[in-house]
């Protein structure tokens, strides 16, 4: 769960693993011998509403230390408000975390398993004059509280003595006084200048049901008093929660250090913050409440249901909280960062697919009436164990209206009267006619083909520019498709006037939903929760809930590209430095609304590039015709002469163009940010001899992922890197077997355990080796 910074090297030459600030902590605690070297983790949410994006984060942070230090993970709820928990939200909240990855094993706890025994520790405390039974009602108490500069004043029923004070508690359980008449607080320090320690309440009255323990308590403990105890009961020994508990940490000493009992460490890092979002979990209700939103789930929400329904792997999420590291301040973070590790995952992982959501009619005028040709095409560029599929093509087909412009620019490059086109997988088209309505509005194109084009290369020679994609008319599924975009339009929604709402920087144009979209046939029987890339148009995911064979409905996950000029108003460039802002402003020459972000910076900026550098025009036809890339990949790699010529040099290395491609787009770009490919410590070149370390199998891609780490800190090559790290994969079952041998030894508790059926310790076994 590093961050990934760059470290001195060691006297070997090596250079160390890059540690966050609690794997030091617990490095030196081991090191020590605290717990006897034990880690012990847990994630505790309260039960009152859905989980989100930053509950994530510590959901990775907790169950990676875990896994890291061979150690355990609880999940606990901590039910001790019963007027806001659910069921419903138990049972979501265990899903989610399962579905993250996250596996506590048989140690799922509620804090009400353990209100006997804090009920039995608030007596002990009373009886030993460190709490007391207080009669002032809410406002009298925050009034007696004082400020940050002015000292608190001492209850008048602080003094009570502690048989009174059992006493008043003991009839508090039984349930003779309404709620709000009594509290019991901790006798600590009214003149603190931490606030938390003036005598903060560790019960009150609350004759409500619980959804675990019924009716058999009519007083429930406040979190700072059951928090560190619970921690305490099941031997945690590192309890991480978020920057908004420390001044919260002496109370949790405190209680654990009166009571004598186990004392785990509280250790605070940095919540997560996100850009063009809202984490406040009363400002997520107000937006399903109010019906900004579609519920929990909507796909717009960054709660962790919301993400499944968008389409999000939990493997990207896990990437994503792996990538920002864990810090000590707090920080807002790019959504980029996000959407970086959704398109990474899906890139490797999604079937091709092609879909036209806007229907434009072409009529291949010279084509036979009635032929239906079956084309194959693979189902990924860079995975042929993924297999190919067939797409019918016939004279009837239909492509996007954005794919044709009448009155088109000299460097339009897609299909325009009297022009030619690329058809994916099929032939070169030529428009010959345009048809319209009587409004003006064009119907449909009539064109013809060149039958010797089939496969997209013409025998003659000749370039064509440009490649669309397309589907049968007579084959085409119907689908509806819902295009999400961020759900507010600034990137630091929360920054209002006074008197201000959040809801007010809510993007208008944050979900599109069309109903005339055409997918290919072989989607027809799509499963909901199916992931695809739909070629040129970015990766969309069959709706969970809304999806079904007939009736198709298509959730957009992310653009294949970047494609939002992110530049905010000045105000919030401030508060974001350096973040990729939705663009708001007045109404201009593209038409776009005001206030609405503005679209196509990136993707046009490429465009533009080859439009001035007839090289680059060329190469980007080439990559697709002849190394056989995507075009989404040869758009990226020829939208920058310094790009073109790195990916070249590559290949020049390695001639694989597609795993030399997918390093270069996914990885040094990604990497790469604003700097410049003359920054790198490294060459085309080397990152070519990098890929074919992977494709002769000297190393495995998350091996190559290590190495490619330490070319960026401080180069090399990487030949010379995995020698020296000794990081070649062993196939030699002989030279295999000791290692396995030890691994086993050195875990005999999880060999007995996967011997007696658990079998999904297999996984931990294979990392071991």
């Amino acid at each position: 769960m590093g961050q990934h910074m760059s470290a001195p090297e060691n006297a070997s030459g090596e250079k160390p693993e890059s540690r966050n600030f609690i794997q030091q902590i617990i490095d030196a605690d081991r090191a020590a011998g605290k717990h006897a070297g034990r880690v012990h983790t847990r994630f505790p949410p309260e039960p009152n509403g859905y989980l989100h994006i930053g509950h994530a984060k510590s959901i990775c942070l907790n169950f990676g230390l875990a896994r890291e230090y061979d150690g355990k993970f609880n999940l606990r709820f901590d039910d001790t408000n019963p007027a806001k928990e659910e069921q419903e939200y138990v049972d979501a909240i265990i899903d989610d975390v399962k579905w993250l990855g996250g596996d506590w094993e048989d140690r799922l706890f509620y804090a009400s398993d353990y209100f006997g025994q804090l009920y039995e520790w608030a007596l002990q405390l009373i009886d030993k004059g460190l709490a007391y039974v207080c009669d002032l009602n809410a406002e009298e108490m925050r009034a007696y509280r004082g400020t940050l500069t002015e000292a608190g004043r001492n209850s008048p029923f602080r003094d009570r003595t502690p048989e009174e004070n059992r006493e008043l508690f003991e009839r508090m359980k039984e349930g003779e006084f309404p709620d709000g008449t009594r509290t019991l607080r901790a006798k600590i320090d009214m003149s603190s200048p931490n606030l938390n320690l003036r005598d903060p309440v560790m019960y009150r009255i609350k004759h409500a049901h619980h959804q675990r323990t019924g009716d058999k308590w009519c007083i429930y403990p406040s979190y700072d008093y059951t928090h560190g105890q619970s921690d305490s009961i099941e031997g945690i020994t590192h309890s991480i929660c978020t920057l908004e508990f420390e001044n919260h940490r002496p109370l949790y000493d405190w209680f654990c250090k009166q009571l004598g009992i186990h004392h785990p460490q509280q250790i605070e890092f940095a919540r997560l913050n996100l850009t063009f979002t809202v984490m406040s979990k009363r400002k997520l209700l107000q937006l399903v409440n109010e019906q900004h939103v579609h519920g929990w789930d909507d796909p717009r929400m960054l709660t962790i249901r919301g993400l499944r329904r968008r389409g999000y792997t939990a493997e990207a999420v896990r990437a994503f909280c792996d990538r920002i590291g864990v810090a000590k301040f707090n920080s807002t973070i790019d959504m980029a960062w996000l959407e970086d590790a959704i398109r990474e995952d899906l890139n490797e992982k999604a079937p091709r697919a092609m879909a036209v959501l806007r229907p434009l009619k072409v009529v291949i005028t010279n084509y036979p009436e009635g032929q239906v040709e079956q084309l194959e095409a693979a189902n990924h560029p860079q995975r042929p164990e993924l297999g190919t599929r067939t797409t019918p093509f016939t004279r009837e087909i239909y492509i996007e209206q954005d794919d044709f412009l009448e009155d088109a620019p000299k460097k339009f490059f897609r299909l325009k009267p009297g022009g030619e086109v690329r058809l994916r997988y099929a032939y070169f088209i030529r428009c010959e006619e345009v048809v319209k309505d009587a409004d003006g509005n064009v119907v449909e194109l009539r064109c013809t083909y060149d039958p010797e084009t089939k496969g997209g290369n013409a025998p003659d020679g000749r370039k064509v520019k440009g490649t669309i994609h397309w589907v049968s008319a007579a084959h085409a599924v119907p689908a509806s498709v819902r295009l999400y975009n961020q759900l507010f339009r600034v990137p630091t929604p929360d920054d209002v006037p006074d008197e201000g709402d959040f809801v007010e920087n809510l993007n208008p144009n944050s979900m599109q939903e069309l109903h005339d979209c055409l997918v290919e046939p072989s989607l027809a029987s799509a499963e909901p929760g199916s992931r695809f890339q739909f070629e040129r148009q970015g990766y969309f995911v069959a709706d969970i809930v809304d999806s079904k064979p007939g009736a198709l409905v298509f959730n957009r996950i992310i653009e294949l590209r970047d494609s939002f000029a992110r530049v905010a108003l000045p105000e919030a460039n401030k508060a974001v430095k350096g973040a990729k802002q939705a663009a708001v402003g007045q109404a201009g020459e593209d038409g776009q609304p005001a206030n609405e972000p503005v679209r196509g910076s990136r993707s046009d900026a490429r465009d533009q590039a080859r439009m001035d550098d007839p090289t680059l025009a060329a190469s980007y036809e080439r990559y697709q015709t002849e190394l056989g890339l995507a075009e989404e990949d040869a758009d990226v790699l020829t939208g920058d002469a310094d790009v073109a010529r790195f990916f070249e040099d590559a290949v020049a290395a390695h001639n694989n163009p597609r795993l030399v491609a997918n390093w270069v787009s996914n990885e040094v770009l990604r990497e790469l940010k604003e700097k410049s490919l003359a920054g790198l410590p490294f060459s085309g070149a080397q990152l070519g001899a990098l890929t074919a370390l992977i494709d002769d199998n000297t190393i495995s891609t998350t091996i190559a992922k290590e190495v490619f780490g330490e070319m960026l800190a401080q180069g090399g090559d990487p030949k010379v890197i995995v020698e020296r790290k000794g990081l070649q994969q062993v196939a030699d079952p002989a030279a295999l077997k000791p290692v396995i041998e030890q691994v086993i030894a050195a875990n005999a508790d999880k060999a007995a355990q996967y011997r007696a059926g658990k079998t999904g310790l297999l996984g931990f076994f294979v990392g071991q080796v």
